[in-house]
Formats: structure tokens, C-alpha cells, sequence
């Protein structure tokens, strides 16, 4: 179900995780929230993502639940959010991202730390700030490292939320776990609801240099045009940061996302999204990487300052 926003931004009020398992990145203070390194939480969630890992399809009722609770959250009701996410395993803690000294709202799957994870996902929403936008990494570790370039997005610009998949892409039978290509994902039912809210959003991929040997990142406003200009914003930054872009826009471009499913459900309602594809230098090189970053921001920042059309 869609639940209605609730208009302004209130103060978010915090309670306790129900979650009491030792996290290896936080700093455990005893008067607030655990002080956590955002790059290393996130790693070690992906460490164990592999193609012949563990995956389970959810149903219906349960990937709209997670969502549900997503969307709970982004209305400003913790306490309601954690009792709809306890009947399907999930929880919420507050973190406190030691770069930047800002809140956020972890929502996990408890199933995760035990034998035998179910690979639907992890959320990190920004507390301190309206949320206006959203960072989707599909295909982490698949694509090598776009989990943590993820993560610098998420740094980069306030009111963010980041959403990783719980799986690798090859994980479960079939392409049960390519969330970018399925509509019955934990992952795609909180893109949904994003999409209902109309934030715009944009999703991060990587590709092998063969594949397109002239560019560093491909750029592409995936199946609609209502990112376009988001996009020549974004082409613009990466160019005055001396990488080589090919915008899907303008000419034909590989790996321009026009079969994503949630480039097309943004699509079809009118809703910014952006498809980049970075090469591996991007990726995976920090000096690189920070500049990625930086080009990015020059998108979100201006996605923040706007409230949501509609």
C-alpha cells in the first residue's frame, strides 16, 4: 500500500534499536546513537556477497512490508516503522556516519547475521535532513566497489537515501536477484515507493573497460527524458573533472539502462532517475572516486534544495 506523506519535516524522534548484536565499525557511546564509518559498515555487509550465495525471493507481503516501513520512516513514524519491519525480520538503528557527523536510519534484515541471509537488502536514510532524493546500488560487489561508491554519494549532499541490494546479481536461481531487472524485489518496492513520492534518484553501475573502451562513465536518463537535465548537469561536472562521458541523450550509448525497471517506473510517472555507468577507475580508484563524487554532488545538492514536484 502507499502511505501519505505527512507535510513538513518534523523533528524525527529516536528510540533504542531492539537490535543489541556488536557492529566491528561503531564507536558504542553510551549518551547517543554509535559513531559508525559509513565505507566500513558497508563493507562488511558486502563481504559475503558472492554469485553462488544466498538468496530467497520474497513474496509479495513481504517485500511491501519492508517497503512500507521505508516509507514509515520518511513520514517521521519510528516507532510504528519498527513494529511493521519486525513482522518480516527487519529492524531500525540510528547511526551516527563518522565523516560527516550526520544521523541516519540503518533498516536491516536481522536475517543477515545468521547462516543462511536472504539477500533483500539494506536502506540508510539521512535523519538530520528532508529526504529529496535517492542513491540505488543494484549490483554491489558485482559491480566491483559501486557499493561504496554508494556510500560517497550518500556523503556528498544532504536528504539522501541510499538503498544497496542484498544479494549478487548472479546470486538464487535464474536472475531471481538482478534487481534491476525485476518488479519482485524488496529493492524495487522501496524504488517504487520513492517513485510515488516522486524523488528523483539516481542509480550507480560499473562496466569492464572493454565494454566501452572510449569512456569513463556512461550517462543516461535510462527509459524517460525527465532527467535529461540532471544528466547534462551531471556530464558536465564529470568533463571539468577530465572524465570522458557518453551521454545517452545525445547519441547512442552501451549500457544506457532503457530496460531498468525502475528507470522505466520513473519513466512512466515523470520522475527524474538517472542510469551512470562508471568503468572501473571510477570505481574503484580513491582519487577517482572522490572526483566521481564531487560531480555527483552538483546533482544531489541541487535535488535537496527542491521539494519533490506534485
Amino acid at each position: 500500500m502507499i502511505l501519505t506523506a505527512l507535510a513538513g519535516w518534523g523533528a524525527v524522534s529516536l528510540y533504542r534499536s531492539h537490535d543489541t548484536g556488536p557492529d566491528p565499525s561503531a564507536d558504542h557511546r553510551a549518551d547517543g546513537p554509535p559513531s559508525v564509518d559509513l565505507d566500513r559498515a558497508v563493507a562488511a555487509y558486502t563481504e559475503r556477497f558472492s554469485p553462488d550465495g544466498a538468496f530467497r525471493p520474497p513474496s509479495r507481503t513481504e517485500r511491501q512490508t519492508v517497503a512500507d516501513g521505508v516509507t514509515l520512516l520518511l513520514d517521521h513514524h519510528r516507532e510504528q516503522a519498527e513494529q511493521r519491519l519486525a513482522g518480516v525480520d527487519f529492524a531500525v538503528r540510528t547511526l551516527v556516519d563518522s565523516t560527516t557527523g550526520r544521523r541516519f536510519a540503518e533498516v536491516y534484515d536481522r536475517v543477515d547475521q545468521g547462516p543462511s541471509p536472504r539477500g533483500w537488502g539494506r536502506v540508510f536514510l539521512d535523519l538530520d535532513h528532508p529526504v529529496r532524493w535517492s542513491a540505488q546500488v543494484p549490483h554491489p560487489v558485482s559491480d566491483e566497489k559501486s557499493e561504496l561508491l554508494g556510500v560517497r554519494v550518500l556523503r556528498g549532499a544532504p536528504g539522501g537515501l541510499l538503498i544497496i541490494a542484498g544479494a549478487h546479481r548472479e546470486s538464487g536461481e535464474g536472475n531471481s536477484a538482478d534487481v534491476a531487472h525485476r518488479r519482485d524485489t524488496v529493492f524495487d518496492a522501496i524504488c517504487a515507493e520513492l517513485v510515488e513520492r516522486r524523488l528523483p534518484g539516481i542509480q550507480l553501475h560499473g562496466f569492464a573497460h572493454k565494454s566501452a573502451p572510449r569512456y569513463d562513465v556512461i550517462a543516461s536518463s535510462g527509459a524517460g527524458s525527465a532527467g535529461e537535465g540532471a544528466g547534462r548537469a551531471l556530464a558536465d561536472a564529470l568533463r571539468e573533472r577530465h572524465f570522458a562521458v557518453c551521454r545517452a541523450w545525445v547519441r547512442s550509448c552501451p549500457l544506457a539502462g532503457h530496460e531498468n525497471v525502475q528507470g522505466r517506473a520513473a519513466a512512466a510517472a515523470g520522475v527524474p532517475f538517472l542510469h551512470v555507468e562508471f568503468a572501473p577507475g571510477p570505481r574503484t580508484e580513491p582519487s577517482q572516486t572522490a572526483r566521481v563524487a564531487e560531480a555527483v554532488s552538483v546533482v544531489t545538492r541541487d535535488w535537496a534544495a527542491h521539494a519533490p514536484a506534485g
